[in-house]
């Protein structure tokens, strides 16, 4: 007989607001037992160090995932100049030291500028990417260095909120971009370009495709929601569809729904000629992702269990 798995069927997004010093799947496994949820995966990691907006999918929103991890994020960071470490953060041992009292904002901002548009990064040691299995974190943990592949990312906004000059000087910025990018490295590349050694100090996070900070919760709140019952505890939740917001949408009749859940393809009339597109019954009632066939029928690709 089958285990019965643990945890109630609870579908739907929560944009927390993840503390610093907690690892994501630490924010994630206090969550997922505050819903005392059966199934639940966050969208992406967070370094310690870093606080803010964590997507996190619970039940069927798991199936939907990837559309978060693959969207443009938005953090807004301190980089302090004239100090390096070995993880580029603050969190990291100190390995070099410079004098950056030269350095003034105008100096600052003419270096950022050279940082925005298509960039090619060099993933740092110290990132959960694996090699053979092993997150590169592990590795670099015994002194180890392995060669990386550069990764292709896109700054699509990088702006200095402020500027204070000092023997270890401290830029504010503001970043959008595209998934996969480091602040981390971002921090190095500006300091190799002033001519001294960087790194993060702080790091939060202001964007994650369709979520934003203010539409956060985080842990503490989350708690006391908690108290008052499953249903206000649901209520926080995002529809499991926010983040299919830029695929088209597709509305079947029920006979149509039927067929489609059935794993067959269905007509859909006047609908988009190609690519993926969220499907709805009904109205309201969403099945899940579809592709459209060049037939004029979609195929159902990702439903969902209601």
């Amino acid at each position: 007989m089958a285990r019965r798995r643990k945890g109630r069927e609870v579908s739907g997004i929560l944009v927390l607001d993840k503390p610093s010093g907690m690892t994501s799947n630490g924010a994630l496994q206090q969550a997922k037992r505050l819903f005392d949820a059966a199934k639940a995966g966050h969208t992406g990691s967070l370094d310690p160090l870093a606080t803010g907006v964590l997507p996190i999918c619970f039940g069927e929103a798991t199936k939907f995932s990837q559309y978060v991890l693959d969207a443009d994020k938005g953090y807004d960071a301190t980089i302090r100049l004239g100090v390096g470490t070995d993880t580029l953060d603050a969190e990291g041992e100190e390995v070099s030291r410079a004098d950056a009292s030269h350095i003034n904002r105008e100096q600052v901002e003419a270096a950022i500028a050279r940082l925005r548009g298509p960039l090619s990064q060099l993933p740092p040691m110290y990132s959960a990417l694996k090699r053979d299995g092993q997150p590169l974190y592990k590795l670099a943990r015994q002194g180890l260095e392995v060669e990386r592949k550069p990764r292709a990312v896109v700054i699509h906004q990088l702006v200095c909120d402020d500027f204070r000059q000092g023997e270890t000087a401290e830029a504010d910025v503001s970043i959008g971009c595209s998934k996969g990018t480091y602040v981390r490295s971002l921090a190095e590349s500006l300091g190799e370009l002033l001519g001294v050694p960087a790194h993060v100090s702080a790091l939060r996070r202001t964007e994650a495709g369709p979520y934003r900070l203010s539409g956060s919760i985080t842990l503490e709140q989350l708690r006391v929601i908690a108290e008052q019952g499953e249903a206000t505890l649901d209520s926080v939740l995002a529809p499991m569809d926010t983040p299919l917001m830029s695929l088209n949408r597709v509305e079947l009749g029920e006979s149509a729904s039927f067929y489609l859940k059935q794993g067959q393809p269905v007509l859909v009339p006047n609908g988009p000629r190609d690519g993926m597109v969220r499907v709805y019954s009904g109205g309201d009632s969403f099945l899940g992702i579809g592709e459209m066939l060049e037939d004029g029928r979609v195929a159902p690709r990702r439903l969902v269990n209601h």
